[in-house]
């Protein structure tokens, strides 16, 4: 079956399905392990940042000034 036609039989899930998601990674990872994740993807997500603004500071500085 073509991927645009299972698509638009399926469709994107709703509400019930999100939960049914959460549910099932809740059960796999368990309720403490996920927060210690969120708080890696944050830290992660940070550092990520500020590496693209430093980058971009850098990028600044060795221009020509005109």
């Amino acid at each position: 079956m073509n991927a645009s036609i299972t698509f638009l039989i399926f469709g994107l899930p709703g509400g019930p399905e999100w939960i049914l998601v959460l549910i099932a990674i809740i059960l796999l990872f368990g309720g403490k392990k996920i927060p210690e994740m969120m708080k890696g993807l944050g830290q992660g997500m940070k550092e990520f940042k500020n590496a693209r603004e430093g980058n971009d500071s850098e990028k600044k500085e060795n221009e020509p000034k005109s």
